[in-house]
């Protein structure tokens, strides 16, 4: 049940019908998997945090750097040289202390990884290569979890949710494929930090849609952000038959 404190924490979202106190109590009693705890987790973990999802478990094997505080703002200048796991629970825990707060500050391999979502509800993937996106699509079709996936570079960004619950959802690779080793990150071509902050909330609301269960979340759809001209595009994505990683002969 909800303590008093929880109760008048939450309350402006309990007063939402499509939340109320049957949907607070499922966020509390909710586990969710954030892969990246850089531009995309930061507010990622803040607003899943603030919205009382009980059990969050935090992975990233990096330290915090200078110039991660121009979008990361779940750190602080303090935070400068410790592990991100390590400063975001400590910015967590001052937000929240209600909830269970799980590190993993070593990177996941494939059967770590295999783990770490066997243990949870859900997987936001808040990285930045396509070598990790892969890894941890491949793992939520095995497992069958939902993946909340965002992406931000330069002044674009986009996000989708997979659903491997759902027949007709695709997955990761449906859309991309084997992608590119070649593909550009942050640190090479830069991004403004108000774009991960939008792309982040926006997978932090696709999770709560998810673990609540209102709305219709974007599954067989993929949202493109061009911050340039503040245009939102959506494509419609479908699932690949012959899918190397979903498809029939890989369920």
């Amino acid at each position: 049940m909800l303590n008093d404190q929880e109760l008048l924490r939450y309350s402006r979202q309990i007063l939402l019908q499509h939340v109320d106190i049957d949907g607070q109590l499922r966020l509390k009693s909710s586990r969710v998997l954030i892969v990246g705890l850089g531009g995309l987790g930061a507010p990622v973990a803040l607003y899943l945090a603030a919205a009382g999802v009980g059990e969050l478990h935090l992975a990233d094997f990096d330290t915090v750097d200078l110039t991660n505080l121009q979008r990361q703002i779940i750190h602080d200048t303090d935070s400068v040289g410790l592990s991100k796991v390590d400063s975001a629970i400590r910015r967590l825990s001052a937000i929240n202390p209600e909830i269970q707060l799980i590190a993993h500050r070593s990177a996941l391999d494939e059967d770590s990884l295999g783990a770490a979502i066997a243990a949870v509800d859900l997987v936001l993937d808040c990285s930045d290569n396509f070598s990790t996106r892969e890894a941890v699509n491949a793992a939520c079709v095995a497992a069958s979890k939902p993946l909340v996936s965002g992406a931000a570079i330069r002044l674009e960004g986009q996000l989708s949710v997979f659903d491997p619950r759902r027949p007709e959802s695709p997955c990761y690779h449906c859309l991309y494929g084997h992608g590119s080793e070649a593909e550009l990150t942050c640190s090479e071509a830069g991004v403004l930090g108000p774009l991960v902050g939008l792309i982040g909330s926006l997978q932090a609301l696709e999770a709560l849609k998810l673990l609540v269960g209102f709305g219709e979340p974007l599954v067989g759809r993929l949202l493109l952000i061009d911050a340039l001209g503040t245009r939102f595009r959506e494509l419609r994505v479908k699932r690949d038959p012959g899918c190397s990683v979903c498809g029939p002969k890989h369920a």
